[in-house]
């Protein structure tokens, strides 16, 4: 989907892919060097004022388990984390993706544990960040704390975005969001975004979107069939993406219930 996280240069430690409103992104980074450089802050400001244990993730690594007590928070550093919910068959729901700069276990907080397993995708660097440490450096750090209540209102919204996709979009254009919206997390990190690699099976895409694994190849294929994408030679996770313009416009024409679906 994007240049293979493989290593701390080429990783989207980016925000969640997702998105029901597509947002126009261009096709070669930096597209984006003003948020680009807002996640390079955050980093560097939290690095400053707390104390962190840093951990190294191979793809398959927890970084934590549902149930687990919340004493930590964790912010990406690199890399690509899903987070999932395990249903009562055993069957594992994917119910966010995150990126560089992102905090993960915000939802755990009411709670005081972890609400879901948080997974690398692949190789992928996270901050442990005492919770107590950080509500106390908070108290007397503005800046942090409004950084905190920053990365919490982000995620609210990608929630929301995340749930309007699901509600209204139909399959091809909730394909075309998805990787829309990778494309978007990847141009605010500074990435190239016209070649990507997706670091996720299609029954994990599918269960992602809400769909089956047949139904996400079947709108892959037509899209790369319309060229909105194109498959690379390397692989099946390898895309390029002449245009992103282009999948946003699919996007918004879906929403007003044009092209809805591709039909061939």
């Amino acid at each position: 989907m994007f240049p293979s996280a493989a290593s701390p240069a080429a990783c989207p430690t980016l925000g969640t892919p997702r998105g029901a409103r597509a947002r126009a992104a261009g096709a070669a980074a930096p597209a984006r060097p003003a948020l680009a450089e807002r996640i390079g802050r955050s980093l560097e400001l939290l690095q400053r004022q707390v104390p962190m244990t840093r951990r190294l993730l191979r793809a398959g690594d927890l970084v934590y388990r549902a149930g687990d007590a919340l004493d930590c928070l964790h912010v990406i550093h690199f890399g690509c984390v899903k987070t999932v919910n395990m249903a009562p068959d055993g069957r594992e729901q994917v119910v966010g993706l995150h990126f560089k700069g992102d905090w993960l276990g915000f939802d755990g907080i009411a709670a005081g544990q972890q609400g879901c397993d948080a997974v690398a995708l692949d190789l992928s660097e996270v901050w442990a960040i005492s919770y107590a440490t950080l509500l106390k450096a908070c108290a007397g750090d503005p800046p942090l704390l409004a950084l905190v209540h920053a990365a919490m209102s982000r995620e609210i919204s990608r929630d929301r975005e995340s749930m309007l996709s699901l509600c209204t979009l139909p399959a091809d254009a909730r394909v075309a969001d998805f990787l829309r919206g990778w494309a978007d997390a990847l141009a605010e990190r500074g990435l190239r975004t016209d070649q990507i690699t997706i670091p996720m099976t299609r029954a994990e895409i599918g269960n992602y979107l809400g769909m089956k694994l047949e139904t996400v190849s079947r709108a892959l294929s037509r899209l790369a069939r319309e060229k909105l994408i194109a498959f690379s030679d390397t692989g099946r996770r390898d895309l390029h993406i002449p245009d992103v313009g282009a999948l946003v416009g699919f996007v918004q024409r879906s929403l007003g219930g044009e092209g809805a679906t591709l039909v061939h």
